[in-house]
């Protein structure tokens, strides 16, 4: 997005694409760091913090009127030093900035997040989002409004510093006191549960009105309020519905890439039809678990297909050479937004015969009218069964036509320009999608997803994993930045889940060496984890996210994993830290259970331990085992199959030696019961605790 110059700034080392894209600009910038914050300080000019990221359209709108326009930029320069962040590098300052943005404006932030800080402590006294370079729209040409915010700065320094002292009360105050429970208990769930209900869009799924987002977490507490219902006898089928009609329309709309696979970052419109079109890696992580457990607990050949297409993206677009996943694609490609994915119907029918164009017209809205600036982007209205009645055509054989349409839309498209691509690897999101790919291949029997899985796991192993610790970032060989609490826990849940799918040596040896990080570096006395490391730089506040936003909560994955490793190797101090993060966040979880989903889940498991199998199998044994044990949805169980000659075993796993040529562990919490030798005792055992529709 921006202009050819000869002109560099102090991004020209970095590694950020989206810092990359700003290198250019007559904007005098430069990364968070040393040199940007001495100088501020030494020549007492006003920090202009600027936080976006490479797929985020009105940061590439700001950056075209304002950045690249050298009026603006002498404006800048002269009256501030500019730092540019990119929030998916320095997570970190995102959400303490955000959550001051929120203070200050008194209502939510976003990107373009722009801040002005006094120089010496760091601490915003102004504090915005997107400002047109032009008057617009109610708000102020960007460059009138730095003049009047610098002016204030040099004219009102007491009132600022009283400003900036309130505003860091608030943070301190914000934080988690530690003042939990005492006695954890269930209620939560099922308040969460009514909240949901209370939010559910029953026309259309999902939660809320537009823009509208997926929540995957939040459909993921639905499933398994339901699956957890069964277990009591009850069945809580309006649980399931709401989840799985949510899933439907996700899967039809146009949020979902009809042709190519994989999720938008949400709809724009309550119909999930029209996507904000940037594709994030952190996304399709968590719906490629969540749709693979659906199918699990359902059969849907939706589902499947839902998966197979998102992997098969995941694998063609989003995995680097070296191993390790790509973090996201633009939404924008030559200057539009969308334009990579939506259709003129001259150029559908060029591709096309008659026939197959009517079928595809009627499925895809074609036949009406255009849903996108006079094109259309694929979005589902009518499904197989009522569409082969209209036209006679049997339905499996409209399904084979339509797919085949599909195929050559897709080739077609595929010479087209494609969007940018972010291709820095981030620990934290590519822990979100090898957990993807494992949950996936696991339910679907797709041993090359796994594949991939590891090698992006072996890829952070040998790139991203230093001395000891993780680092968060790594492009073109380069890899900095200490790794936050999402990092490491994200990671151990996707190496937990891959170890379910297939038994790897050092796998488990590798999570537990994170773990233990995680516990040295990272654990607040009081309960709970922070998001940055105690030898992390120090910032206006050490943030300790106890709610999930985009993403799932540190915390509460970190409670999760804590807990599931703790029952699996026998460790006390793990479920000791699993348990204390409950009762830090106890306060929040009660105040609004349904914000808390990650926690959620971990309370579960903590009131109702998972649980555990452990299947020692000779090799050619272990497929059968492992498929009966490992396919099915049973969100409240752990199964992992580990060959007889494995050697070496953590804690408890030394325990349950090979006994023959087969043999399952099974243990609830802390309760084992005598081994299972033969097949038929271990389906009897297993089907107990399984949630299934006989669905097709």
């Amino acid at each position: 997005m921006t202009h050819a110059s000869h002109t560099t700034n102090h991004l020209r080392d970095e590694t950020s694409p989206y810092l990359l894209q700003h290198v250019h600009n007559p904007v005098d910038w430069y990364p968070w760091g040393p040199d940007a914050l001495t100088r501020a300080k030494q020549e007492d000019k006003p920090i202009l913090l600027s936080i976006g990221y490479s797929a985020c359209h009105w940061c590439h709108v700001m950056a075209h009127e304002s950045f690249e326009d050298p009026a603006t930029a002498a404006v800048m320069n002269e009256l501030f030093v500019n730092i540019k962040v990119d929030r998916e590098e320095r997570p970190d300052l995102d959400k303490i900035y955000q959550t001051a943005h929120s203070l200050l404006a008194q209502r939510p932030g976003g990107w373009p997040l722009t801040l002005i800080l006094t120089p010496g402590d760091q601490v915003p006294f102004f504090a915005g989002t997107y400002f047109p370079r032009e008057p617009r729209h109610g708000l102020p040409a960007f460059a009138d409004l730095l003049r009047r915010v610098e002016a204030f700065y040099r004219e009102n320094r007491q009132d600022i510093h009283k400003q900036n002292a309130s505003l860091l009360d608030v943070l301190k105050q914000l934080e988690p006191t530690g003042e939990g429970a005492r006695q954890l208990d269930p209620m939560p769930l099922d308040v969460a549960r009514r909240q949901l209900e209370d939010q559910f869009d029953a026309r259309h799924g999902g939660f809320g009105k537009a823009p509208k987002f997926p929540h995957p977490t939040s459909l993921e507490r639905l499933l398994r309020h339901w699956a957890g219902s069964l277990e009591d006898g009850e069945g809580d089928t309006r649980a399931l519905e709401m989840a799985l009609f949510s899933l439907d329309r996700m899967a039809l709309g146009g949020m979902f890439d009809q042709l190519g696979g994989g999720f938008c970052r949400y709809s724009t419109d309550e119909q999930w039809m029209i996507p904000h079109f940037e594709k994030m890696l952190y996304d399709n992580g968590p719906l490629l678990s969540l749709y693979s457990e659906a199918h699990a607990a359902t059969g849907s050949a939706l589902y499947r297909r839902v998966c197979e297409e998102t992997a098969a993206w995941v694998m063609r677009e989003m995995q680097a050479p070296e191993g390790g996943y790509y973090s996201s694609l633009d939404a924008d490609s030559e200057g539009e937004e969308g334009r990579f994915y939506v259709w003129s119907r001259e150029e559908v029918r060029a591709l096309l015969d008659a026939d197959d164009y009517s079928l595809f017209a009627r499925r895809f809205g074609l036949d009406r009218e255009a849903n996108f600036e006079g094109r259309w982007n694929p979005h589902v209205y009518v499904d197989y069964a009522e569409q082969a009645d209209e036209t006679g055509i049997d339905a499996e054989e409209l399904r084979r036509r339509i797919d085949t349409a599909r195929t050559r839309l897709f080739q077609a498209r595929e010479q087209r320009v494609r969007p940018g691509r972010d291709e820095k690897i981030l620990t934290s999101w590519n822990g979100l999608m090898i957990k993807g790919m494992a949950s996936a291949a696991l339910h679907l029997s797709r041993p090359e997803y796994l594949d991939s899985a590891e090698r992006a796991l072996d890829f952070i192993r040998a790139r991203l994993w230093q001395d000891g610790r993780l680092l968060a970032t790594s492009k073109d060989g380069r890899a900095h930045l200490p790794a936050y609490l999402d990092d490491y826990v994200f990671l151990i849940d996707g190496i937990l889940e891959l170890l379910a799918a297939r038994w790897r040596d050092g796998d488990l040896d590798f999570a537990l060496q994170l773990a233990e990080v995680v516990l040295t570096h990272f654990q607040d006395p009081r309960g709970g984890f922070f998001f940055t490391a105690d030898d992390h730089e120090v910032l206006i506040q050490r943030p300790k996210p106890l709610a999930d936003d985009a993403m799932p909560s540190g915390n509460g994955i970190a409670a999760r994993v804590f807990g599931r490793l703790g029952h699996l190797l026998g460790e006390p101090r793990y479920l000791a830290a699993a348990e204390a993060t409950l009762q830090a966040a106890w306060p929040q979880i009660q105040n609004g259970p349904y914000g808390h989903t990650s926690l959620l889940l971990a309370l579960e498991e903590t009131l109702f331990p998972v649980q555990t199998i452990l299947l020692r199998c000779a090799a050619d044994a272990l497929p059968d085992w492992h498929q009966r044990a490992g396919e099915p949805y049973a969100p409240r169980r752990m199964v992992f199959a580990i060959p007889n000659d494995a050697r070496d075993l953590p804690g408890a796993l030394a325990e349950r030696r090979p006994q023959g040529r087969t043999v399952a562990y099974v243990c609830t919490g802390s309760h084992c019961s005598a081994p299972i030798t033969g097949l038929a005792q271990l389906r009897e055992t297993l089907e107990q605790s399984e949630a299934r529709l006989n669905q097709p």
